[in-house]
Parts: C-alpha cells; structure tokens; sequence
C-alpha cells in the first residue's frame, strides 16, 4: 500500500507540473514522459545528445567546481514536496513507443523500467537539489545503490499506461534516499506495481569526489517517519557490509547448513572427503552459470559521458532471467532485486564480462546473482564493478543448487541471505 504521504502528494494535481517545471519543462499541462525526464537532465549539466559536442560540454563542467557549496550548512533546507514527480509512460495511448518496451512474449521488459527508475531517480534528486540561480548544476549526481525493488504484481501490461510518482525520502550530508512508485492503469483505475527505494550521491562537477547536498526537512509525522525509515535504511546497510561474508566467518547456524551441505553430498561406498555425489533432484552450482559480454557503445553512456547505470541494470537483469529460466525449465516472475550496488562506473569503450549464477533455491524460488567487471584486454586486468541481487519465482518447485567448494558455499549463504531478506519483507 502506497504511504498516506504519498497518497496526499500525488492527490495534489498541480505538484507535479510545477516540480517538473522547476526544471524549465512544460508539456502543455500534461505530464512528462520519460523522453522529457532525460531531455531535462541533459540541460541540467549542459549535456549534448552529440558524442562530440558532449565530450566539449563535460570538459567546461570543470569550471562549476567554484559553485560548490563549502558545508550543508550554507545551503537552504529543502522538503519532500520540491522534488515529487510524476511522470507518465504512455503505453496505451502511445502504441508506437510499445516496441521498445515488448517482450516476444507480449509483456514488458523489465530491464526498460529499471533504465526509467534510474533516470527518474536522478531527475528527483536534481530537483531536490535545484538552483534557480543557476544555469547548469554543478551537481554529479549518480546512482550509488539500488537498495531494494519490491513487485507488487507480476504482470505489467504492454497496452496500458504506466505511471511513475517519486521523491526524496532522506538526505545525509552527500548523499539521497529516492524513494519512487510505479503504477499502471487498468479497468478504469491506476493500481500498483512495484516499489523502488534508490541511493543517489552527489559528487563534484568531475565525478571525482564528494559534494554537499541540501538538508532535508520533514513536514509533519508521515514525512517524519519516512525520514527515520531512511536512517533505518542507512543503518541496515552499515550493519549488512560488516557482516559481509567476504569480511567475517559465516555464524554458527550458517556452518552448520554448509556441513549438512557437504554430508548430503558424500558417497556413502566410499566415505571420503573427495568423493561427491549429486542427490536426487539437485544441480551443481558450477553447472547453473551464464555469461554475457557487452561492448560498450557511445550510445549507451549517461549525461557524464559514462555507461548508463540503467542500461547496467537492464543487461545484468535480462541475464539473470535468462538464467533462471533456463534453470527452473519455465518463464520465471520476478519477486525483488536487492541491493544494487554500484563499485566503480563504466567507461565508454570498456569491454563488461557478466556472469550470472543461480546461488540459492527454496521450492519455487531462484535467487540469482550477477556479477558484471570490466576487462582490459592490453593490461590484462578485470576490475569489479557492479554486483546484483534478483530474487525470482518460477510456476513450479526448482532442483535444488548443490555448492561444492568453499567458495561456492559462501555464495550459497549470501544468496540466503538476500533471499530472506526478501521474504521478511
């Protein structure tokens, strides 16, 4: 259910337009679409949408660095209502721009919406952070985390119009809780599809370090305890990232589900360490891998001349479900993706390997993990650069993931862990 804050925002009709119009857009009224979303980002930061005239426009964003603030302190308090947008996807009453998001299979690809959350989840941020004194921001402002995309429903409709309302939810000293929702209209009402929580952090006109973003100020206990969901949020990552398997031993409880692992797998004629048998009805995790290799194009890059987080999202997730569709031997629903975390951006020209696994089962459910890196092939060198979580649901029970190494057991336990994650939420 949407929250009551949102509800009273989205209830108020002229928000939408005049956040949006904070930007300098207007659509006659009418609300923006995604073309106009990315159209505004691009004036921004003085983007181009020519490969060679943006290189020029980025190389002069260095002269910005002097209108950055020196502490939050010096810059004006903002509310949750300055950066609300609602912006439209017209499927149904646009049929021409249907192809681009339509499966074979006459659904929506999802990997598209995730490039429209990444977008609108800027633009939110940019508008938190609006200038009106200004011509062009000198705002970086990049996606750090997706923390979590909860489904609502399973099917998006292809003919009908999708509609997107956002905000900011809470602010650190450099960084923005993006909290959007996504519905779509059918049988004469929009009702809901899905909800997205995204980290933004803002950096200088370079991308090369951080810089001050405006205080945030709640109105009221609804905006309140939106904010301290935030810092819950913030908080639950912290304490994620210390207990992360790659920095501390697994707990007892996990120990034992790795040891009850290995004893299901052992050879009871020979009884011997090295010596492993499949059970019944179970699929070694080194046999449930898929890979991908992107070349990645101009065309593709964001308003600071990168990879396009959103494009990132879209071929790790398509990745994903090919996998666990070619796992579970039928067309999966996606449940969640969790925790996105974005290492290091990708630049033009780079080669970006993927490299999906299916780390953890339960009955009907595949939790995949894909892992993206950049590989230069004259250093020789690959670079990590983005880790997802995606939790699908197939329409029968799966073969159980089988871990054989060490390794692989640890895999197995962190893919638990966001799939309980998932579940308890």
């Amino acid at each position: 259910m949407l929250s009551p804050r949102f509800l009273l925002l989205r209830s108020a009709a002229s928000l939408a337009t005049r956040s949006f119009c904070v930007g300098g857009v207007s659509r006659s009224g009418r609300a923006p679409d995604m073309a106009a979303v990315r159209n505004r980002l691009r004036e921004i930061v003085g983007a181009s949408t020519n490969w060679s005239d943006h290189q020029q426009a980025m190389a002069e964003r260095v002269s910005l660095s002097s209108m950055l603030a020196k502490s939050q302190k010096d810059l004006p308090a903002r509310r949750m209502k300055d950066s609300y947008l609602e912006v439209h996807l017209p499927l149904g009453s646009e049929p021409q721009l249907r192809e681009k998001y339509l499966t074979f299979h006459n659904t929506v690809r999802f990997g598209r919406i995730l490039e429209d959350l990444d977008s609108l989840a800027v633009l939110i941020s940019y508008s938190h952070t609006y200038n009106q004194e200004l011509k062009r921001s000198p705002l970086s402002i990049v996606t750090a985390l997706v923390d979590k995309i909860d489904m609502r429903q399973h099917v998006i409709y292809p003919d009908c119009d999708i509609k997107f309302t956002g905000h900011v939810t809470w602010v650190g000293s450099t960084s923005i809780e993006a909290k959007m929702h996504m519905s779509q209209y059918r049988d004469g009402a929009y009702a809901p599809v899905l909800d997205a929580t995204f980290v933004m952090v803002a950096r200088d006109p370079e991308n090369k370090r951080a810089a001050f973003v405006n205080p945030l100020s709640p109105e009221g206990p609804e905006e309140e305890e939106l904010f301290q969901q935030g810092e819950a949020n913030k908080s639950r990552r912290v304490d994620l990232s210390t207990a992360s398997l790659l920095k501390v031993a697994p707990t007892d409880e996990e120990r034992k589900i790795v040891h009850s692992l290995f004893l299901h797998t052992l050879d009871t004629k020979t009884v011997s360490f090295r010596s492993r048998i499949l059970p019944p009805n179970s699929v070694w995790m080194e046999d449930a891998k898929l890979k991908g290799l992107e070349i990645c194009h101009p065309q593709e890059r964001n308003i600071f001349n990168r990879i396009f987080g959103g494009f990132l999202m879209r071929k790790a997730y398509e990745l994903g479900w090919a996998n666990a569709c070619s796992y579970g031997g039928c067309r999966p629903s996606l449940v969640a993706v969790d925790d996105i975390l974005f290492q290091k951006p990708v630049d033009i020209g780079s080669l970006l390997l993927l490299s999906s696994q299916v780390c953890y089962t339960q009955g009907k459910y595949i939790q995949v993990r894909v892992h993206s890196e950049v590989f230069d092939p004259l250093s020789r060198q690959h670079n990590t650069t983005n880790v997802f979580h995606f939790t699908f649901v197939s329409d029968r029970d799966v073969p159980n993931i089988i871990p054989m190494t060490y390794g692989e057991s640890m895999l197995y336990l962190d893919g638990k862990r966001h799939f309980n994650q998932t579940v308890e939420n």
